[in-house]
């Protein structure tokens, strides 16, 4: 899990608080018992029972611990985590955090990398600046690019495009077909970017994967003329009409429900969605990643995990056993792949240990992360050192929607850059 993902973490807007605010942690000295604060979040597959349950069966295994759950507000967990720390109410444990915003601040406890190294097929895959604070349970490609075999069938393609070219050439085939080519649930920011996520990281991370960190050390700048190149496919397709009209004001959620219901012939989405392909017909749903120019294949991938662990919470023994036992338990892997399109991190373990029944273009899109390819950070979602600046996510989302219905493409760049430079100062 992720970010506002890196599962389907940033899915659901409006949750509601369903525990009381108070974060301290407590420890009865006399009973040896001590009680912690989670701060978790709900979506349509990360339920209220999910988290109970999951939480109910972590504690078993560290007698004397009580852990009271807290839920954020809204999609933006780290937002809501500061707002905690800033009033003396810092969670005990915090899930899927983006670890850089509360690491550099000496709010987080590192894991310890001999446990990491035994028990994660990653081990470093979302460390920062060497040290793990968010276990490496699974794995996110973000985007992937979904299709409707049938709607392919109708517009006479009878395969994924393999580069740039034939993708735009399928989305001809599809606008002339009467078919809409691709949706874009353009009215939430994190949906809206999609495109651009896809784009940025197969023709600039493809090329050079370490763009990102150039970016900290100011020799490459978003107004680079190969970024304003990769962003220009975005104006292309939507000058092209390749999106549907009013993309802006459609929703994330029913931005599935067009696709899924086939409204639309494409889709480009994190993997989470693999969890809503309907079940009764999913064999009609396949998946590629974003093209690039020669044909070369490029995974956007993030790593995702678990919980991070408060350097302040009181009782750290606890806390750390806890945190562990929830992370490599299998039930809460069957429940992230099945509902939440996760892909399980876990050593010696297969799909069939965690006892998942999951779809073709699941096994299909594993086999990107199990296979040897080209990965790279999926921009704007990497929870390592690849991660943006503490705020440069929603700036890049803003850039995602004005990009919607603007020509400026070097304009929103230098916006980009000049907020990852006042964020960086």
């Amino acid at each position: 899990m992720r970010h506002k993902i890196l599962t389907a973490a940033c899915l659901t807007a409006g949750l509601a608080l369903v525990t009381g605010c108070s974060a301290a942690s407590t420890a009865d000295s006399a009973s040896g018992g001590s009680t912690l604060t989670y701060l978790t979040f709900e979506t349509p597959s990360l339920t209220a029972s999910f988290w109970d349950a999951s939480i109910a069966n972590a504690q078993k295994t560290v007698p004397g611990l009580t852990v009271k759950k807290l839920v954020s507000p809204d999609t933006d967990r780290d937002a809501y985590a500061k707002q905690l720390q800033a009033s003396g109410q810092f969670p005990d444990l915090l899930q899927s955090i983006t670890p850089s915003t509360f690491a550099t601040a000496g709010l987080l406890k590192p894991y310890d990398q001999s446990w990491v190294d035994a028990n994660f097929l990653l081990p470093q895959g979302n460390a920062y600046k060497g040290k793990v604070y968010i276990p490496p349970t699974n794995s996110q490609i973000i985007p992937e690019v979904f299709y409707n075999k049938k709607l392919f069938a109708k517009a006479g393609i009878t395969s994924a495009p393999k580069t740039w070219s034939d993708f735009m050439a399928d989305c001809a085939k599809l606008k002339k077909a009467g078919v809409t080519p691709v949706e874009l649930g353009g009215g939430d920011p994190f949906s809206a970017s999609m495109p651009l996520v896809g784009v940025l990281s197969a023709d600039v991370l493809g090329k050079d994967p370490h763009w990102l960190q150039e970016r900290y050390a100011g020799k490459v700048h978003f107004t680079d003329p190969n970024v304003e190149t990769a962003v220009a496919k975005y104006r292309t397709m939507v000058k092209n009409g390749y999106f549907e009209d009013g993309a802006l004001g459609v929703k994330y959620a029913d931005s599935i429900t067009n696709f899924t219901s086939g409204k639309t012939a494409m889709y480009m989405m994190g993997s989470w969605f693999l969890g809503s392909v309907p079940k009764d017909h999913a064999d009609d749903f396949g998946a590629f990643l974003t093209p690039t120019d020669d044909g070369s294949t490029v995974v956007p991938f993030a790593v995702g995990g678990s919980m991070a662990i408060s350097a302040k919470t009181k009782d750290q023994e606890k806390a750390t056993a806890f945190a562990q036992a929830w992370s490599v338990d299998p039930a809460n892997l069957k429940t992230l792949i099945e509902g939440d399109g996760a892909f399980p991190m876990l050593k010696g373990k297969t799909l069939a240990d965690y006892n998942v029944n999951v779809t073709q273009v699941f096994r299909d899109s594993y086999a990107y992360v199990t296979n040897q390819n080209s990965k790279v950070s999926a921009i704007g979602w990497a929870t390592n050192d690849d991660a943006m600046p503490s705020g440069l996510n929603d700036a890049f989302y803003a850039a995602s929607q004005a990009l919607f219905t603007s020509d400026d493409i070097h304009g929103q760049l230098a916006k980009l850059d000049a907020a990852w430079d006042a964020a960086t100062k």
